[in-house]
């Protein structure tokens, strides 16, 4: 249960002053009844709530793939760039965050919420959540680079990496490919390949745990998840 102002605030009805004087012209049912008191006690799962005769869906979380474009920082706040945020215009929620980060010079998936438990788990350790990145490499990435990334990459920390999927895409003096971890270390990608003596000239993620990125969403759009797609990460198991 909670105040029936915070529910309207919540779905950006407007802020709490503003929703107490909007009760007051008696605009707002709860179960088809008048209610002007903002201290009245709803339930967001059971009770109809409307505005003008026009229910009110309450969303508790908002969940959205964003493209990360280059120059923009993972945070929800810079001093000194611009940040992902900055691009989701139309949230209901105001205490959004993005999962995890992307370098500044990296683009691809992002997953932008306010469900702390759900970023909790897809970033855990213990969970082993896939992450595949499309790069391209200066260097010629071969075969034997795919059995060490396999075998686990000297990154300088106390242990190996964990054994990571390598798929060359385009091997030449530029090379393209795909890479699925299940870490997130920093810079993890590109000190795996200097740890090869090779260098990533771009880097793109495209996928992470059941989220895929599609050509149809452009750099620097996002759009909702399907209740499918947040189905699939509130059930996913990486510890098998």
């Amino acid at each position: 249960m909670i105040r029936l102002d915070k529910f309207l605030s919540e779905m950006g009805l407007g802020t709490r002053s503003e929703v107490k004087k909007l009760l007051k012209t008696k605009q707002v049912t709860v179960n088809k009844a008048v209610v002007s008191k903002p201290e009245t006690k709803v339930n967001p799962d059971t009770d109809e709530v409307c505005l003008n005769g026009s229910k009110i869906e309450y969303k508790k979380y908002e969940y959205y793939l964003f493209n990360k474009p280059k120059g923009c920082v993972s945070a929800t706040k810079d001093n000194v760039h611009g940040t992902v945020m900055d691009y989701i215009t139309d949230a209901v929620h105001d205490d959004l965050f993005p999962v995890g980060r992307l370098d500044i010079d990296t683009e691809g998936l992002l997953l932008i919420t306010n469900d702390g438990a759900l970023s909790h788990e897809l970033l855990s350790p213990s969970k082993h959540v896939a992450k595949t990145y499309f790069a391209r490499i200066d260097g010629e990435v071969t075969q034997d680079d795919i059995i060490s990334f396999k075998e686990g990459i000297d990154i300088g920390e106390e242990r190996l990496t964990k054994p990571a999927e390598l798929v060359i895409k385009k091997s030449g003096s530029v090379s393209e490919i795909e890479l699925t971890i299940t870490e997130g270390k920093f810079h993890q990608v590109k000190r795996m390949f200097e740890a090869r003596g090779k260098r990533v000239i771009y880097l793109k993620r495209i996928s992470m745990g059941p989220l895929k990125l599609t050509d149809d969403l452009k750099t620097g759009t996002y759009r909702a998840l399907t209740q499918a797609e947040t189905d699939a990460l509130r059930q996913i198991n990486c510890g098998k």
